[in-house]
């Protein structure tokens, strides 16, 4: 419900404890330069602000005792605010976007989200791709495997990721982190996207399997076996 024109603003309680609000008995005291002070009974604290007609504004409440300073809370709070929207500016935040895959995906959604995860790369954001199995598609993994290769071997300008995709129930999920901006490739104009890849493309990829007893990705092992030959 919104305030009624001319109505009185509520009051708002300070952040930090000042003057009688203040409940330790004793306290560590600062001067309003930073000067230490010692240890002072909160009243004999409370008279030398009042002297000095200023405020005794509690800074530390979970020192022991609690450090409080005498200063001007007007311009200590206005100081604060000023030291908190430095330290926001100064601070990055990690976006991270998701993308979804199937193990069936077809071609031209597959390149849709493509573009969509080299999007989010060039903007400096981390991308989690999640692939997903649905019933049967469990007794065909090596489908999803190669789907999900294929993705990361298609993005490689863009984004690389520092472990290799990981199983985690019915998904099999990576999380690709940007390239260098300036080893990055340049991000692509729409004229310049990438077209629909091949079905084969997506399919045929070498090493798109998983050792189901440890979780983790190994090539065929097929490969490595080596068969005698015939005499």
């Amino acid at each position: 419900m919104s305030r009624p024109k001319g109505g009185k603003r509520p009051f708002r309680t300070p952040k930090e404890r000042v003057n009688g609000r203040i409940r330790a008995r004793e306290v560590r005291l600062l001067a309003d330069d930073g000067k230490q002070l010692g240890i002072f009974p909160t009243s004999d604290a409370l008279s030398m602000a009042k002297e000095q007609q200023l405020d005794l504004v509690e800074i530390s409440p979970n020192a022991e005792p609690p450090v409080c300073k005498i200063t001007d809370y007007g311009k200590y709070s206005y100081e604060q605010k000023k030291l908190r929207k430095e330290q926001k500016k100064t601070t990055t935040t990690i976006k991270i976007k998701e993308i979804q895959l199937r193990p069936n995906i077809d071609p031209h959604d597959f390149t849709f989200k493509l573009n969509h995860a080299i999007d989010f790369l060039c903007d400096d954001m981390k991308v989690k791709v999640i692939l997903r199995f649905r019933g049967k598609e469990l007794r065909t993994k090596h489908i999803g495997l190669q789907t999900i290769e294929a993705f990361l071997e298609k993005i490689k300008p863009w984004g690389h990721t520092d472990t290799k995709p990981r199983e985690a129930g019915r998904s099999v999920i990576v999380l690709l982190n940007p390239v260098n901006k300036k080893q990055r490739a340049p991000h692509p104009n729409p004229e310049d996207r990438m077209k629909d890849v091949d079905h084969d493309e997506i399919r045929h990829v070498e090493g798109a399997d998983v050792n189901q007893r440890r979780g983790g990705f190994r090539k065929d092992a097929n490969a490595k076996t080596k068969v005698p030959e015939a005499s």
